[in-house]
């Protein structure tokens, strides 16, 4: 496989269009109304999908790397370079995150959502910021 620097940019620029619908959301209160509920926690999951889904594409295509699970992509990221150490920490549990989104919304636990909230926007511009740069630099390398 090789690696698509279109393919990363244009996922990028989704993920950071779902940023800013989540820091939109950042101003309503999700235990309130269940619509705002299911637009903060699908504006969640898709943040946690496309980041996941980039890991993955570099991964595989620059380092011919194949994870073992959603939190293996991010530790080979930190460990190959492409995210800051403190960004992996940040987004420490962001793959059982997604999985309870998808599949175990039965035990979704509400205060956890309003949490993940209140650090998304900055978590994943964090994330979208270390790829473009590390993009960048590989392809001038």
């Amino acid at each position: 496989m090789v690696l698509k620097p279109e393919a990363v940019r244009s996922r990028l620029l989704k993920l950071e269009e779902i940023v800013s619908g989540l820091e939109e959301l950042q101003a309503v209160d999700p235990a309130a109304s269940p619509r705002d509920a299911w637009a903060v926690e699908r504006g969640l999951q898709l943040a946690c999908e496309v980041a996941l889904d980039i890991g993955n594409h570099i991964l595989s295509a620059h380092f011919g790397v194949s994870a073992q699970d959603y939190e293996d992509i991010l530790e080979q990221l930190a460990r190959h370079g492409v995210l800051p150490r403190e960004t992996r920490e940040r987004l420490k549990g962001l793959g059982g995150f997604r999985n309870i989104l998808v599949h175990d919304y039965l035990r979704l636990d509400p205060n956890l959502v309003a949490t993940k909230l209140t650090r998304a926007p900055q978590d994943f511009s964090e994330f979208a910021l270390a790829v473009r740069r590390w993009l960048e630099e590989a392809l001038r390398g």
